[in-house]
């Protein structure tokens, strides 16, 4: 299963994310959901990266993708990072709506 956590701050504004593990739906190289997951959660990188101009702290290793925003944003700042997270979770739920056993996404404050 893949875990999404959303990073949020008390304000409910976004911090960024952590996916973790694999989906299983499918075999490895087969596997519709975990490439679906895959492909939101790396273009919300790159879209925080290329589009709203920052620089996130990510890591990345097999089966393990964590994006941080910078603490110290401007307002814009924010408020593209918010669209581009905010876009990335609705593609997330649907998912996960359509593939339960396959994804679990979770909100933490931090």
């Amino acid at each position: 299963m893949v875990r999404i956590e959303f990073r949020r701050a008390r304000d409910g504004g976004w911090r960024g994310f952590v996916a973790s593990g694999h989906a299983g739906h499918a075999p490895e190289g087969q596997d519709i959901v975990c490439a679906a997951v895959t492909a939101l959660a790396e273009t919300s990188v790159l879209g925080l990266t290329g589009i709203a101009g920052l620089q996130p702290a990510v890591a990345r290793r097999d089966g393990y993708l964590r994006c941080d925003l910078p603490p110290d944003l401007t307002p814009r700042e924010r408020e593209r990072a918010e669209v581009i997270l905010a876009t990335m979770a609705l593609g997330l739920e649907d998912i996960a709506k359509d593939y339960p056993r396959s994804l679990r996404l979770t909100t933490k404050e931090v």
